[in-house]
This record gives C-alpha cells, sequence and structure tokens, in this order.
C-alpha cells in the first residue's frame, strides 16, 4: 500500500497450508551454500550471502518458515541440515530451527527489534552417515522495526516562568521527547504540537512550539501577571512525522511581573522656614502596578529641574515607594519666596517595556523669620593713640535688617568689653570712650583691644546680630622709668639696689660719701657683667 505521500508500505501475508504443520511463506527465499572454486573449500571473494530480514512483532502463526537453505551437493547425496549460533544452540535457545532434511529456517516467536535487532548463525549441511558436505554458511537476520513504541516525554510535567513583557518569539522552556524504535526512520521521527492552552486569554495562541525540538515561544502579546498569572498547555509528542503513536505532557507557565508599570506621583506641595538646613520640607508618594516589593516596584527620585544651586536633596524613604525631600542648604525669603522643583520617579531596574517616566511639580513655599541685623563689616578695625580722651568717637558702626519686609528699626549695644572703656549710642551706632585706655592693660594683646557690639530688631521676637570691634592702641609716653630692685654680693661685699628717695645713704664704717659712691659704681659695673 501507499500513503498520502507516496511512500510504499510492506507487509509479509502468510498461507497456512492444511494437513502440515508449519507455516509457509508464497515468496520464500531459497539460499545457497556458496560454490566451491577449483575444487578448493572456500568461496569465492564476490560471494555475498544476502541478509534475511523479518518484521518484529509478527502474530504468525508459528513456526514461520523463513527462508530454506540449499545444497547443491543433495544431487549426489542425502543431506542434513543444522543450525548453530545465539537463537538456535545458545541463549535465546530454540528461537530459530532448522528442518534438518528439507533446510527450511523457521522462527518460532515474534521477534522485538528492541530487545536484539540482528541475529548471527551458522548452517551446517552434513551427508547422512558421514563427514560434512559443506563448510558451514554464516546467515544474517535483521529484525524489522515497525512502530511499535510511542514516544515517552522525559518529564511527565515540566514548570517554567515567563515575564509578561517578554517579546514574540522568546523561548520560555524546551521539552523532549524519545522514542525507542529505530533511530532514523518514520518510526521515531518525533513531532511536537500544542494540544490546548488554559486560560484561552488574551488569546488562545499566547504560545507556539517548534514541532522539530520541543522550544515553547511567546507567541502572543497581552501577557499580564495580575490578569492571568498562570497558563497551562498540554503537549503531544508523536512518531511518524506526528501522525503515528503519541505522548503526552503538561507544561505550568508563571507569569512574573516585570516593569511596564511607570511610578505614578500623588500630591506634591511644601512649606520650609527659611534658613534651616537638612529639615523635612516634603514627602513624595507614587503608585505603582507592578508586583510589591520587587526592583520592579521599588522607587528611586531625582530633581532635574528648578534647583540650579543644589538647595534641595532628595533620597528614597524605608518605604519605597516615598521621597524624602529636606533642604541642603538655608533657603532666604528675601531671595526667593517659592521654589518649583520637577522631579522623577524611576524603578531600581529599567522599563521592561517604553513607558513615559512619571514627572511631579513640587512647590516649595519658603516661610519668613525674624533674622538678626547684620554688620556692615564683621569686623571693624580702628587705630587710636591709648591716651584719647573720653567722649572721643571711636567709630560709627553700622548694621542693616535683611528682613526687607518687615521694616524693624535697628538699635546697638554692648555684648561684651572686658575694660569697660567703651560706651555705644543705642540708636546711632556711634562707639565713644566712656574711660581711659591703657595700652598697658593685660586685655590688650599685641596692642589690639577687642570688644563685641551688638545690632538688634525691635521685632516682637527680637533677634540680634554681632560684629567684633578691634582697636589698635598706640602707646604714649605715661610711665617713668623705676629701678629695680634687687640684692648684689661681690668680694664678700653686699648691696642693695633700692629706691633711695626714701633711704639715704648710711656710711657705717666712717668712710668718705665719695668712697662709697666709688664702691657702689663699682659694684654696679661688676654686676652690669652678671
Amino acid at each position: 500500500s501507499w500513503d498520502s505521500q507516496g511512500n510504499k508500505m510492506t507487509v509479509p501475508v502468510m498461507v497456512l497450508q492444511h494437513g502440515h504443520h508449519h507455516v509457509r511463506h508464497p515468496d520464500v527465499a531459497i539460499l545457497y551454500f556458496p560454490k566451491l572454486s577449483n575444487g578448493l573449500r572456500r568461496m569465492k571473494r564476490d560471494w555475498v550471502i544476502p541478509p534475511i530480514n523479518i518484521p518484529e512483532n509478527s502474530n504468525g502463526p508459528f513456526p514461520y518458515k523463513m527462508v530454506q537453505i540449499h545444497s547443491v551437493e543433495n544431487r549426489y547425496k542425502k543431506i542434513l541440515y543444522s543450525i548453530t549460533g545465539p537463537g538456535a544452540t545458545e541463549d535465546p535457545v530454540g528461537l530459530f530451527t532448522i528442518e534438518k532434511d528439507t533446510g527450511d529456517l523457521y522462527v518460532h516467536q515474534r521477534l522485538d527489534r528492541e530487545k536484539q535487532a540482528h541475529y548471527t548463525l551458522f548452517v551446517h549441511a552434513d551427508s547422512a552417515g558421514s563427514s560434512k558436505a559443506e563448510d558451514p554458511m554464516e546467515i544474517f537476520i535483521n529484525v524489522i522495526d515497525m512502530n511499535d513504541n510511542k514516544p515517552i516525554f522525559e518529564q511527565t510535567s515540566y514548570a517554567a516562568k515567563v515575564a509578561e513583557s517578554s517579546p514574540k518569539g522568546t523561548t520560555v522552556i524546551q521539552v523532549k521527547a524519545t522514542d525507542a524504535d529505530e533511530p532514523g526512520n518514520d518510526n521515531s521521527e518525533i513531532r511536537y504540537t500544542i494540544l490546548s492552552q488554559e486560560p484561552k486569554l488574551p488569546s488562545d495562541s499566547m504560545f507556539a512550539i517548534n514541532s522539530f525540538n520541543g522550544a515553547i515561544m511567546v507567541e502572543g502579546v497581552g501577557l499580564d501577571r495580575k490578569k492571568y498569572p498562570e497558563y497551562t498547555l498540554k503537549i503531544q509528542a508523536a512518531d511518524i512525522e506526528g501522525e503515528g503513536l503519541s505522548g503526552r505532557t503538561t507544561v505550568v507557565l508563571k507569569v512574573t511581573d516585570s516593569n511596564n508599570n511607570p511610578p505614578v506621583f500623588t500630591a506634591s506641595t511644601g512649606s520650609v522656614d527659611e534658613n534651616a538646613v537638612g529639615v523635612l520640607v516634603f514627602k513624595l508618594s507614587v503608585t505603582d502596578k507592578d508586583e510589591p516589593n520587587s526592583p520592579a516596584w521599588n522607587a528611586k527620585f531625582k530633581i532635574i529641574r528648578g534647583d540650579p544651586d543644589n538647595l534641595f536633596s532628595i533620597e528614597t524613604g524605608t518605604y519605597k515607594q516615598e521621597g524624602i525631600i529636606k533642604t541642603a542648604k538655608g533657603l532666604d525669603f528675601e531671595k526667593s519666596r517659592t521654589h518649583t522643583l520637577e522631579v522623577i520617579a524611576e524603578n531600581d531596574v529599567p522599563f521592561a517595556i517604553p513607558l513615559t517616566t512619571s514627572t511631579a511639580t513640587v512647590v516649595v513655599t519658603v516661610k519668613d523669620v525674624n533674622e538678626p541685623p547684620i554688620f556692615k563689616e564683621k569686623e571693624m578695625t580702628v587705630q587710636k593713640p591709648e591716651d584719647v580722651p573720653v567722649d572721643c568717637v571711636i567709630i560709627k558702626s553700622e548694621a542693616e535688617d535683611p528682613d526687607l519686609a518687615r521694616e524693624n528699626a535697628i538699635k546697638y549695644k554692648i555684648i561684651d568689653d572686658p575694660d569697660n572703656w567703651l560706651t555705644v549710642d543705642e540708636d546711632s551706632g556711634l562707639v565713644k570712650v566712656k574711660s581711659l585706655m591703657d595700652r598697658e592693660s593685660p586685655n590688650v594683646k599685641e596692642n589690639k583691644y577687642t570688644a563685641l557690639l551688638g545690632a538688634y530688631d525691635n521685632d516682637p521676637v527680637p533677634a540680634t546680630g554681632t560684629g567684633t570691634l578691634v582697636i589698635i592702641l598706640e602707646d604714649v609716653n605715661d610711665n617713668p622709668p623705676f629701678i629695680e630692685e634687687r640684692n648684689i654680693t661681690n668680694c664678700t661685699i653686699q648691696a642693695k639696689v633700692c629706691n633711695c628717695v626714701d633711704a639715704p645713704l648710711r656710711n657705717s664704717w666712717g668712710v668718705k660719701e665719695q668712697t662709697i659712691r666709688g664702691v657702689v659704681g663699682g659694684i654696679l659695673l661688676l654686676s652690669s657683667k652678671f
């Protein structure tokens, strides 16, 4: 018979002859012992014994005649035939037999190619009552494969994961089946197909399979973990190129989350006191439809516009969908009362598909606080002689209030004046001498006397700014010389240097005053060398 593709298929036909216990094939071949050449007991080099082909799984009836063995020597003498080898005289013993008188070779049961595909036997031809008539002839029996094994999958079920953003053609998993029939023919040629898909949404062809190698791929669009978290596929493997025996398995595909949803902002306004550093301005919140607590769900934030001076910082909070904005530097109400920031939110991993990044506009209102007046010169330096008279003006200090909108009045005061030499007019800021100064005061360091001035406003909650006043004092001759009192001993002679105004020279030895003066002068001269 021929199939639809023109391939020829044959099966053996057996005819049972009545009155005989053997089954004879109508086209049984006859195998002859090789002819001898020049009387030598060896076969010609070009003599080939054709193999005997018999299909496996034949239903008999048995014994079944395969071939007839014939020796030309039977023309001259009675020939007796026998066989030896595996399947005859060796295990499996008795599988093959030969009719000793006719040379008919029989098989006694069905053969299984998957157990043994080939048999090799030796046929003997002997003269009745004498020695052998022929050399043993080697014959080969091939068991022809029949399609008696279905494909078997390596696993009864498979499990795999597929990302919801996987593009068409993405390989998810590969299944494999094997067929025990003879390799290289149609009986073991396997083809794979998908029999069913559950659920059949959003279409019944979300996946495809490579019919040759069993690779399962994404075919459709619309994988969505939230809607369809799992698919079950029934897979078939069939031999004879998909038309023969078949085996089946199940594949369960779990749809995993991909970053296919951008974070979306909620409210976005805040306020902060001016000059405050490191304080919370606002907490931004986002929502994300991806799997919670996954890298595709966790948000990270960035200020992309509105902060050229880097006045703000932003970081992700412990709750991964919260952005915390703080002041990185002090804000100045007088320079800018509002700041408009543009913030974007992304995820820890890139988007799996093209998505529009979510942005938020955050308006930060700066709240005015009362700031202290600021001296025009943080450190004021003047140079004056130390004997400058009382009420003399040292300097006019000036301060300004940065709170322009408040229009506060500024007043002045002395905060620190170690020797209490100065006074300041609270309205004008004029600093004057209150008491005489002295460069030799211990509070004067390297001719410099330092005082601390204050400027404060009249706000209900007043604030005070400070400025430093440094007076460099010029020395004047306001101290006479004086004798340093000390005792001197030289050559067993003792002298005392002292203020002689109240203690006139005494002459206890009765020597002349001029002599005493000379001695003292000499002593002084000598002492100067020490």
